[in-house]
This record gives C-alpha cells, sequence and structure tokens, in this order.
C-alpha cells in the first residue's frame, strides 16, 4: 500500500506531536482568559499579528463586529511570534481558557491537529457554509491531515529575493530577475559588491529567525534535503555541498547572516535581502530606496511556502466552534484576504480574490506583490518532514546553520551532528508509531 504524505503522519503523528507539544509548554497565559462560555461571548482570536498586521487585523475584526453585534470578536496578543504564541495555547490547554481562533504556522499546526487539540474543520466548511473550494489549493491542501482540515490559510507566504534595483543598475545587472542559480549569484555578487561600496550582495535572517526556512530552497538547488519523508539526508553530498556553499559565501562577504535582516536592508546596509513575501508592507513603507522582489534562484523548486493558518480549540463548544468558523470564513473572505495581502505582502488565499478586477489591477500596478503568487505555482515545494514534522526541527536546523555560517564550524561535523540528532528524535517519537 502506498502512503500519502499526510495518511502516512496519520500514523506516526501521535508520537511526534506529544514530544512536540511538551518541548513548547510553559510560558505566560496572558492571551487567556477564555471566550464565550466562561466569558461574556465575546470571541477571542489569538494573534501574533505576522507581517506587522495589527492594525489591519483590527480594522477586520472593527467591520465583523459591525455586522455581528451579537457574536464580537476581540483581537488578542497571542505572542510575539507563532513559537510564543503556540506555547501560550499550549498552556491554555493543559487548564487556561481556550481561545476561540488562534493563528498556527506551519510548524505549529499539525503538533495540535494530531493531539486532537484543534478540530477538523470540513464540517464546520459545510454547516457555516464556507466555500471551501474557493481557498487556493495549495494553501488549502497544506492543513490535511487523514482525510480531513485542520486549518484554514491566512497569512500565507512565499522566500522571496528582495533587490535594490539602484544597486542593481550600479553593477550594470538585470533588474526584472534575480540570480537563476546561486552559483549565478556567486558570480553577481563581487560586481554588487564593488559598484556598492563593499556592501554585502545580500543579507539573511539568522538561525533564531528562520534561517532554516530560507535555506530549505537552496539545498534544494544544490541536489540536497534535510530529509526523505521520514529519512534525514543532512549528510548527502548535496546537501553538504550547499552548507559548504553558505559557509563560503558568507566568508567571502557576499552573504551576511543579521538577527535584524529587514532594517540592514532597509538602510542600504546591504543590496539584496532573503525574506518572506510578508516583510514587503513593511518594506515598502521602510526601505529608503526602489526595490524589486525575484523568485529564489534555481533549478526548481527553489522555494517553499510557509506562514500560518487559523484554526480552532477542539475543547471548545459547539456553538462557540461554528461561531469562530463564521469568523475565520469573514477574516479570509475575498474583500478582507485582498486587503490583508495589500497591507502586509503575504499571498491572497482565495481564488476568487485574483478575479477581482481591483486587486488584478492593484497587482499590475504593484508588481513586488504578485512575484510570490506566480512563485508558489513555478517554483515551490512543501518543506521536508524534518524542519516541520520532527519535533524541534526548525530550531535544530537553524542553530546548526548558525555553527556552520556565523561560527564557521566544520561543515561535515555540524551535519553529522544534525543528521545524528534527528534520527535520534524520529527513532525514540515516530518510527513506534509507524
Amino acid at each position: 500500500m502506498a502512503f500519502s504524505r499526510r495518511s502516512l503522519l496519520g500514523m506516526a503523528g501521535a508520537g511526534s506531536a506529544a514530544l512536540a507539544l511538551g518541548a513548547c509548554a510553559g510560558g505566560s497565559t496572558s492571551a487567556g482568559g477564555g471566550g464565550g462560555e466562561e466569558g461574556d461571548g465575546t470571541l477571542q482570536f489569538w494573534s501574533n499579528h505576522p507581517g506587522s498586521s495589527k492594525d489591519v487585523e483590527q480594522a477586520i475584526i472593527d467591520l465583523w463586529n459591525e455586522e455581528n453585534p451579537d457574536t464580537p470578536a476581540k483581537l488578542i496578543d497571542g505572542g510575539a511570534d507563532y513559537e510564543e504564541l503556540g506555547q501560550k495555547f499550549n498552556a491554555a490547554l493543559a487548564g487556561g481558557g481556550l481561545p476561540d481562533l488562534i493563528v498556527a504556522s506551519d510548524v505549529t499546526w499539525f503538533n495540535f491537529a494530531f493531539t486532537g487539540a484543534t478540530t477538523p474543520l470540513d464540517d464546520l466548511w459545510t454547516e457555516a457554509g464556507v466555500d471551501s473550494d474557493d481557498l487556493v489549493d495549495t494553501l488549502r491542501e497544506d492543513y490535511a491531515f487523514d482525510g480531513k482540515h485542520y486549518g484554514m490559510p491566512y497569512s500565507r507566504s512565499t522566500t522571496l529575493m528582495y533587490f535594490n534595483t539602484d544597486a542593481m543598475s550600479a553593477a550594470g545587472l538585470p533588474t526584472d530577475r534575480g540570480p537563476e542559480t546561486w552559483e549565478e549569484f556567486a558570480q553577481w555578487a563581487p560586481k554588487i559588491m564593488e559598484a556598492n561600496g563593499g556592501k554585502p550582495a545580500l543579507v539573511v535572517p539568522d538561525g533564531s529567525n528562520y534561517l532554516d526556512w530560507y535555506f530549505q530552497g537552496m539545498i534544494w538547488t544544490f541536489g540536497g534535503a534535510y530529509s526523505e519523508e521520514w529519512t534525514p539526508t543532512f549528510t548527502e553530498q548535496g546537501s553538504i555541498d550547499a552548507a559548504t556553499f553558505l559557509q563560503e559565501q558568507v566568508a567571502a562577504g557576499h552573504i551576511q547572516i543579521a538577527q535584524d535582516a529587514n532594517n540592514t536592508f532597509a538602510i542600504g546596509n546591504a543590496s539584496g535581502l532573503l525574506q518572506s513575501t510578508g516583510s514587503l508592507g513593511g518594506l515598502n513603507d521602510s526601505a529608503e530606496f526602489p526595490f524589486h522582489t525575484t523568485y529564489l534562484p534555481g533549478p526548481t523548486p527553489g522555494a517553499c511556502t510557509g506562514g500560518a493558518g487559523i484554526a480552532i480549540p477542539d475543547g471548545i463548544s459547539d456553538e462557540r466552534k461554528l461561531t469562530a468558523m463564521k469568523f475565520a470564513d469573514f477574516l479570509t473572505n475575498t474583500e478582507n484576504t485582498i486587503t490583508f495581502s495589500q497591507a502586509t505582502g503575504y499571498m491572497p488565499v482565495r481564488k476568487s480574490a485574483m478575479e477581482d478586477p481591483e486587486e488584478a489591477k492593484y497587482l499590475e500596478e504593484n508588481p513586488n506583490a504578485m512575484t510570490a503568487i506566480r512563485q508558489l505555482n513555478e517554483n515551490t515545494a512543501p518543506q521536508d518532514y524534518a524542519r516541520v514534522f520532527v519535533s524541534g526541527g526548525g530550531q535544530r536546523i537553524g542553530a546548526g546553520l548558525d555553527r556552520i555560517a556565523i561560527a564557521g564550524e566544520d561543515v561535515a561535523a555540524v551535519m553529522e551532528d544534525l543528521q545524528t540528532e534527528t534520527q535520534e528524535v524520529i527513532d525514540r517519537d515516530i518510527t513506534p508509531n509507524l
């Protein structure tokens, strides 16, 4: 019998999820205080405001409250990032008041689905009259597990390259595309640096800010991977080659690893940036120069999907679940996904959004916003299991890449450590459940 990605996870999930949830336990419960039944009936939406979206989220909620005065919603700060929100939700599962809706990222949603902490949405879609077929297929199916869906796409992204258009022009390089391969980037980098005062050609976030996500595409283009399903592949030659290339490019000054890569780029201290499309809105406001976005280098696939969806806790009443689903539908409907995507740079999550005349006009006038939409179909693939399905995968890989890129440690030794540590987690928490 052949197993699909999701059916295989259905058998393996319970064991791996238990450890992952335990690993993110703790933290403040300041987000808590439950909604509906124990409170005043106000729906609680826990968000980390991806893409600095707090104001636009509140504006959408205000519209909901005007139209639904009997079931008002309240925006609750769930944490500074996806991981902190997951920690606070886990604390609520252990005894605090549960929210009605949470933001669940690419590396947190499945943990809650596997352990039954969040509820399947398919029946709720039907009951609430949600047109789930209007959700972008690739993004909707990212939340499929065991024949059901445990999230709706919300702040969805791909990785992009951002280039200072003036800097590229000064170097005599194209401003209508990025490097087609990482080898071509290595050829471009000295020219970019020479023409722009020796500043790095590219700045990339460090391991504490998802370097492991940005490197996912690079490792594929060298013929490597973090894993092939449940088999770690950090020590395969292609993986070693990709990590060696990263180390060499950092050592040469072509690539800078920074904690606040967005700011480094925005103030002109690097000519290029590797970041999420969800940073587009903020960079439109902060960058002091014109810039253009491009695909990540190939060969295809050279980038992966990411970002977050929204999920509904299982431990609330059926009435609250239905209200939460109606709110989730409103939050992501055609008009609101357009509003959210234009404000942040995330991709619209509804097919109907792409058919909207005003959105079509906006994308024509703002080609940077169209790059991720096109790349989704042309240059992306789902992330490797070792990052998103093995407990602590992203943090483990990010720390290893920091050792390689920042500390300059021996590539083979670090990749061997990642291979061993990942295999140990799989053997302990996944293999017994296959």
